[in-house]
């Protein structure tokens, strides 16, 4: 499908207020082997919002890359596909999977999920109404009582998607609680079509331990990707030599959230991108000694120039007091 081998692939998941431009690139850097826009509302693309509008923004580094459109009404479904292909990404994924309130209380996300004559009109008619491959993205089921994926998956492949990401949790459960892999076996086995298992996996472990439990073809990873992109290099690395990648150096980790501040800056403006990157300082130092006031303080400030004062400082008073052989952490330019 458009050159898309998703065998052994290594996906990032779309994520709303995260999978912006600078983060696609950061992962895409460290190996990610397709990135999607964050979640796309169909009609607000259909009424021509600006701001949806701008979600859809790519540029060919990113390729192969993927716009996630969602909503419940079949024409609007149809007309927004249409209006992304003329962007030419590689592909259209269709959200049957968000569990927050305000996207099922309307009929669309996981909300699909209790509907599937619904689910399969939307997916059958937003495919044949385009002539880029068109793939699906959901979950087990409503809730325990309702798992369905068996059946979900068949009337994918039915309807024509190209390929089926699974996040091993139920609407109900959102986030929480164990991802339940076990049926993933079962829908290989029902399916021909490329299947992908996301939900809960946070390292290249669990990553690797996913693909030989399942025979899954890929692994998307979501919220493990947030503060720590350098993932995908990871599993990337044990495909090729069957070893586990130590984690990044403290200096190393440092330097790629800078560079990853820095984009943010370059695309969004200085103040909007200090601000907005404030959701990723949790990740990124994660594990750091006597970090919590240094990060209160990220937190605080709108100028870059305080940020790289305030991480070299921290760097230098502390990281190299524990650390030997590191040299003193550079300000970007």
């Amino acid at each position: 499908m458009n050159n898309i081998d998703f065998k052994n692939s290594i996906l990032l998941a779309p994520m709303e207020g995260i999978t912006d431009f600078p983060f696609r690139i950061m992962c895409k850097k460290f190996g990610a082997d397709v990135v999607y826009t964050e979640f796309v509302n169909v009609e607000g693309l259909v009424r021509n919002n600006q701001k949806t509008h701008n979600k859809m923004f790519f540029t060919d580094e990113e390729r192969p890359f993927g716009i996630q459109i969602y909503g419940g009404n079949k024409c609007s479904m149809e007309n927004a596909a249409k209006i992304v292909e003329k962007l030419n990404p590689d592909l259209i994924d269709i959200n049957c999977g968000c569990w927050v309130k305000n996207v099922v209380g309307n009929g669309s996300g996981a909300g699909l999920l209790k509907d599937l004559i619904k689910m399969e009109a939307i997916i059958s008619s937003t495919v044949k109404s385009v002539k880029i491959p068109v793939t699906v993205k959901t979950r087990l089921g409503w809730d325990e009582n309702s798992i369905n994926i068996l059946e979900v998956a068949k009337l994918v492949e039915n309807a024509g998607a190209k390929a089926l990401t699974i996040h091993c949790r139920t609407r109900s459960q959102g986030h929480n609680g164990d991802a339940d892999y076990s049926f993933i076996s079962k829908v290989k086995e029902s399916v021909k079509i490329p299947i992908i298992v996301n939900g809960n996996i946070f390292s290249q472990e669990k990553a690797i331990e996913v693909f030989k439990t399942t025979n899954c073809d890929g692994v998307m990873i979501a919220r493990g990707a947030i503060g720590n992109p350098w993932i995908f290099r990871s599993i990337k690395n044990y495909f090729a030599t069957k070893t586990f990648l130590p984690p990044p150096s403290l200096k190393e980790k440092i330097d790629i959230m800078l560079n990853h501040l820095q984009l943010e800056i370059e695309y969004k403006g200085e103040k909007r991108g200090v601000i907005e990157f404030r959701k990723y300082y949790n990740g990124y130092l994660k594990n750091f000694s006597n970090i919590a006031q240094v990060r209160a303080k990220l937190m605080l400030y709108i100028s870059a120039n305080e940020i790289f004062e305030c991480i070299e400082n921290y760097f230098n008073n502390t990281i190299l007091l524990e650390v030997e052989n590191l040299s003193p952490l550079s300000k970007l330019s």
